[in-house]
């Protein structure tokens, strides 16, 4: 039976170590950048948004170490890059206890906010109820929670849902693994949704119509991208995110020198982007 608290991507976070220099870099690429926020101190991090129509992309950042955050700090040590991805959910608790039900010891329900600067002046709070699935229940070394969303207008404000790259919302998560099929099946256990075979990599879908997620080995994942977008991306995990615009050449005069041409995408190489393969596809 599906889960029933569970509604498909609600965002991905991509962990750096230098939060503002990365948040530049990502508005270089063409985005609208959210300003930046604190989150409570039991999580110990801050973060800037980038917002599309019902998902967003979050580069997150540790400011103070907690033991929340030693997942992250860990992570850090390896690399930058995809970390985690997020589903939305209607109740973190119902959410907690569905998997629970189900032998996952879920880690939460935890509940925090952060400030947010208002475009009209003032400042609003944005808060969250999350949980996490168990930390070694990571298919293709992706960790994965739920978030439900307390106050929307705070976070998708539209004033920062307009990017000069045309991006409207993400399409798939790419995730780079020995083995794609046991990831995606592992996958498909945690979130009940099934995993499929198409050409190169294996599919699990996020749930309604939000993003799916892709699972590739090294071969089929070189002949989606040349080995110069490869560059600067890690040799397994969540590697690219797929992003939607509403015109690919729009998109490329909005990524700049570093944008490449492939196929039916415009896309920038790993290097360019903390550690992500950001691709652009109509």
């Amino acid at each position: 039976m599906p889960l029933k608290h569970v509604l498909g991507l609600d965002h991905v976070v991509v962990t750096v170590r230098d939060l503002d220099a990365a948040a530049g870099r990502w508005q270089r690429l063409g985005f609208t950048v959210s300003p930046r926020g604190t989150h409570s101190p039991i999580l110990g991090s801050g973060n800037y948004t980038i917002m599309f129509g019902e998902d967003y992309v979050e580069l997150l950042g540790i400011l103070a170490e907690t033991e929340h955050n030693k997942p992250t700090r860990d992570f850090l040590k390896e690399r930058e890059g995809l970390e985690r991805a997020a589903f939305t959910t209607d109740d973190a608790a119902a959410g907690a206890a569905e998997l629970k039900s189900r032998g996952l010891e879920a880690l939460g329900p935890v509940h925090f906010g952060r400030p947010v600067e208002l475009p009209g002046g003032g400042t609003g709070e944005a808060k969250f109820n999350v949980f996490r699935w168990p930390l070694d229940e990571n298919p293709g070394d992706l960790r994965i929670f739920a978030c439900q969303h307390l106050t929307r207008d705070t976070v998708w404000i539209p004033e920062l849902q307009s990017h000069a790259n045309g991006a409207q919302r993400i399409v798939r998560l790419e995730v780079l693994a020995a083995d794609p099929k046991a990831a995606a099946e592992h996958l498909s256990r945690l979130i009940d949704e099934p995993a499929t075979q198409q050409e190169d990599a294996w599919r699990v879908p996020s749930g309604g119509k939000r993003a799916d997620f892709l699972f590739y080995d090294a071969a089929g994942f070189a002949r989606r991208y040349p080995e110069a977008l490869r560059a600067g991306a890690a040799q397994g995990g969540a590697t690219a995110i797929v992003l939607a615009t509403s015109d690919l050449e729009r998109a490329g005069a909005a990524l700049g020198p570093a944008a490449i041409r492939h196929g039916d995408a415009v896309s920038v190489p790993a290097e360019a982007a903390n550690g992500v393969i950001l691709s652009f596809v109509r």
